[in-house]
């Protein structure tokens, strides 16, 4: 995006609306004298504003109109009068062709940008009007992707590998000069687990071939099998990115890679492990967009959200959340992290690694090799004056001890644990070796929470719900039988009937009652029945709650929570 106008330099817009400071644009200022990017760009990228806020502003100082894509319907015949290179090549996105009024209206980043509208009047008849909206360059990236295709030709990447012919059409959408067809396969195949929304990605070496699984929605899908022998130089080329030794091939190796997909950033953690056929190479997807969820989109309801609310207003204490790997706890954590998060208070992280960056929080990786492990970390942070501190995970007597020393005095404690639900929270403590005396008083509350996933809503098909349907939801609750759901499968959910996933969980707020119990070391069942009595809800029951509303199925519940008991 372009900064200077006619009227007055977007620098100045921002701080009259009191978006930035004084100190934010010097720094920005100083940074465009390195890299000569347009300031609204850098601020952006230092994380001062966002691209809607920029856009907004921008639009205003030129009395230019803006617009957000997201919420954007497209013309497939604008989109038919401009090619994709071009569109992609000068950030600018065909969004209505007017046939009668002779108007072409065109989405871009950057109005005054001369060189883009010239081809762009190339392209189009002499006699076409053409209007331009603002929008922001990630956002019309993204938009690029969506409405165009992104025909990534990885069968012609194949082909050019196994004969040698160059394949024109993966040639334009990578870059304009040609680059080993082993490069730009990798490539695909990361740009298309990002836009189809996988977490990881699977490279699996068999005996004769090489297998690669996406996992999509928490489950695992084959999405390709490849001969061995692209196997060696696909290997090296991943070591490569992610900054691994390309020689060791018999011990696991660790690394990470950075790149830019559909306009945004986003990180790979990459893993590399000996098997019995070859190096087997698994890389996490880090979607910093998606990583950080604002508390009220996380699905809970009204009676949750209050919970969650008042755990998180006491001022010391730990707030725990449990669940197994992959469920949606480090997402939970940082929502409320960001909740919080202002200028008045210091939130401190100890993880391993740091997933997503967040502004103002002071995040620290926990490393073996820099000597520091949890208890120690936690140790040093004491010093930092910090009001706010998150512990990546308690799994030992150390780590368990020095957190309920943060949360006794007078710090707000947030970490996670390895527990099935949120009461095993109690006698997982208890094994590690956290005194009864130092739990109760100490624990504002345990989260635990696990990820269904989501009906897709184009394809559900609806059934009254039968016998076994209602011994497991609870007779006794309906005086007639609920319609209920289940997966069908249409081209919107890749034929798989869900589409995304949502968070279900349970929350037990500690209060002196249970602190009590934790005191005399009480049976499971005494607890359970004493948070029963205050209102508690299980797993179950909020899984169950979503079945009813239509956004999950039983089968998929059942997946992942044991419904036994009910039957």
């Amino acid at each position: 995006m372009n900064v200077h106008s006619g009227r007055q330099p977007i620098g100045q817009v921002l701080i009259a609306r009191g978006i930035i400071s004084e100190d934010q644009l010097r720094i920005a200022l100083l940074e465009q004298m390195k890299s000569n990017q347009p300031v609204g760009k850098l601020l952006v990228s230092l994380g001062f504003v966002t691209e809607a806020t920029l856009r907004d502003a921008l639009g205003e100082s030129l009395g230019q109109k803006s617009i957000d894509l997201g919420r954007a319907t497209v013309d497939p015949a604008a989109l038919r009068l401009v090619p994709a290179e071009v569109a992609k090549r000068y950030h600018l996105l065909p969004l209505d062709h007017a046939e009668e009024e002779r108007r072409l209206t065109v989405a871009i980043a950057d109005p005054n940008d001369i060189v883009a509208l010239d081809r762009l009047r190339a392209l189009v008849s002499p006699d076409l009007q053409i209007e331009t909206v603002l929008a922001g360059e990630s956002e019309i990236a993204r938009a690029i992707d969506q409405h165009y295709g992104y025909e990534l030709s990885i069968d012609g990447i194949l082909h050019e590998i196994e004969t040698g012919e160059v394949d024109f059409r993966s040639l334009a959408v990578s870059t304009d000069e040609y680059s080993q067809p082993v490069v730009r396969l990798i490539d695909a195949l990361l740009t298309d687990a990002v836009k189809r929304e996988a977490s990881d990605i699977h490279f699996e070496p068999e005996a004769n071939f090489l297998r690669i699984r996406y996992r999509i929605d928490g489950i695992l899908r084959q999405i390709r099998a490849l001969h061995k022998s692209y196997w060696s130089a696909m290997a090296v080329r991943l070591k490569v990115m992610s900054g691994m030794n390309i020689a060791e091939m018999r011990a696991p190796q660790d690394g990470r890679i950075s790149l830019t997909v559909g306009g945004r950033a986003i990180d790979f953690r990459c893993a590399a492990q000996p098997t019995i056929h070859g190096e087997n190479i698994v890389l996490r997807i880090l979607d910093r967009q998606k990583g950080i969820v604002p508390l009220d989109k996380l699905g809970l309801d009204a009676a949750q959200q209050e919970q969650l609310q008042r755990m998180m207003a006491r001022p010391e204490g730990i707030i725990l959340v449990t669940g197994p790997t992959g469920s949606g706890k480090t997402t939970t954590l940082y929502s409320m992290l960001n909740q919080i998060n202002e200028e008045g208070i210091n939130i401190m992280t100890l993880e391993d690694p740091v997933e997503y960056p967040m502004a103002m929080i002071r995040q620290t990786s926990v490393a073996e090799t820099a000597k520091l492990d949890f208890a120690n970390g936690i140790r040093s942070m004491m010093r930092q004056d910090p009001d706010v501190i998150l512990v990546g995970e308690i799994r030992d007597a150390d780590t368990a001890e020095m957190a309920f020393r943060a949360a006794m005095t007078g710090h707000q404690v947030f970490s996670t644990l390895h527990t099935n639900s949120a009461l095993g929270a109690i006698p997982r403590l208890l094994d590690i070796g956290v005194l009864p005396d130092i739990m109760a008083g100490n624990i504002i509350g345990v989260i635990a929470q696990r990820l269904v996933r989501r009906l897709c809503p184009h394809c559900r098909k609806p059934f009254p719900a039968g016998k076994g349907e209602l011994r497991l939801l609870g007779a006794e609750r309906f005086s007639q039988p609920p319609v209920l759901y289940r997966p069908s499968g249409c081209q919107r959910c890749d034929y798989q009937g869900y589409r995304g996933r949502i968070a279900i969980m349970e929350i037990l707020r500690m209060d002196g009652d249970i602190d009590d119990l934790i005191l005399r070391r009480a049976t499971h069942r005494e607890i359970r029945q004493a948070a029963a009595d205050k209102g508690f809800r299980t797993l179950a029951d909020d899984g169950l709650r979503r079945v009813i509303e239509g956004l999950t199925s039983l089968e998929e519940v059942a997946r992942v929570i044991d419904l036994t008991g009910r039957m």
